[in-house]
């Protein structure tokens, strides 16, 4: 009789992982590096996005700014495409002077206004702080700048019917659309990440040499795959995503946009985390997460550290285990970005 379970493991064992790390030195890490990231930029449709839009020049505008006593909130809309005003916030510390350090704080299956710390309702009020959900206003405290995007899909980006009967996402028609002309969620989502760093380096008063990135489940997708691809970002630290493939969203039932077509033929997730090294790593996880088992957390950070020792960083990848589930720990970034920011 067919047995899925088999049938699915089996093709994941025989799939070809051509950028599987085995590098012995510097030389070879650097080599694997560079062939490997361009190949993942393709497969994520980050080249299709780069040639569709070479004609457009992002532009943004201010629509609020609210005073919070220690900070300022600004709403914002930055054009990353003609078509997409993606909505961002804008947390800004009151009474600093020079350049300051970004942290941009992409959210995952829930509302972007939660990450700026505005919640509408008791949930959202109890989500926000039993899961220590409100990360962009636990950046801006730091003293960084900090932007807390709307993943594409979500908020504003979410197509008329969701909106109408308040869905909160809009995920598989973002993928079924984007198929079809060569993009991936996680690639759009990427793009609006680097546009987002561009305009800051443009606009804002911020330090090009510390842009950190930090974000829980999708936010944690995103972490890790555009500071994969964009190597502006200096520190990520991806929360309750970093994991396996396999073990994750290729065994349990996860959001479509979870997925990239082909992407365990490059590699697993700890070789598209390799692309991150030599710049600091610090995953979060949960140690009750249900759909990214930490078992399989532990044997991609025992694979990712060799990436690092390779790099001749072995201490800059850490992985911090939070005693939970399927949340945000913030005793595991706010130390380690300010380690490796120098304060």
């Amino acid at each position: 009789m067919y047995d899925s379970d088999r049938h699915f493991a089996t093709t994941y064992q025989n799939a070809p992982r051509e950028f599987a790390f085995h590098a012995t030195t510097r030389a070879e890490f650097e080599s694997w590096q560079s062939a490997f990231r361009p190949r993942l930029r393709q497969l994520l449709g980050l080249d299709n996005l780069a040639r569709d839009l070479a004609d457009h020049t992002p532009t943004a505008e201010q629509r609020a700014v609210e005073d919070k006593g220690d900070y300022l909130l600004e709403t914002w809309h930055l054009w990353t495409e003609p078509t997409v005003p993606l909505p961002f916030y804008l947390l800004r510390p009151k009474n600093t002077t020079g350049k300051l350090p970004l942290v941009l704080t992409p959210h995952g299956h829930n509302h972007p206004h939660i990450y700026a710390g505005i919640t509408h309702n008791d949930a959202e009020a109890k989500s926000a702080q039993e899961g220590e959900r409100d990360i962009a206003v636990q950046a801006v405290r730091e003293g960084y700048l900090a932007i807390a995007p709307t993943t594409r899909a979500f908020g504003e980006t979410r197509v008329k019917g969701d909106i109408d009967k308040n869905a909160v996402h809009s995920c598989r028609t973002q993928l079924m659309h984007g198929v079809l002309v060569g993009r991936t969620p996680i690639g759009e989502r990427v793009w609006d990440m680097s546009r987002l760093i561009d305009w800051a380096i443009e606009t804002q008063d911020v330090d090009a040499s510390k842009i950190a990135m930090t974000g829980n489940s999708g936010g944690g997708t995103v972490t890790l795959f555009a500071a994969a691809c964009d190597t502006r970002i200096s520190v990520a630290v991806p929360s309750c995503y970093f994991c396996t493939f396999v073990g994750s969203i290729g065994t349990i039932h996860h959001c479509d946009c979870n997925y990239v077509p082909g992407i365990l033929r490059l590699g697993e997730m700890y070789d598209v985390a390799g692309l991150i090294a030599p710049r600091p790593f610090c995953a979060i996880n949960g140690q009750d997460d249900r759909i990214f088992p930490i078992e399989h957390v532990r044997e991609a950070y025992e694979r990712l550290k060799r990436v690092y020792a390779v790099a001749g960083v072995e201490d800059d990848c850490r992985l911090h285990v939070g005693e939970g589930g399927h949340r945000y720990y913030k005793a595991g970034s706010w130390g380690f970005i300010a380690e490796h920011f120098g304060g």
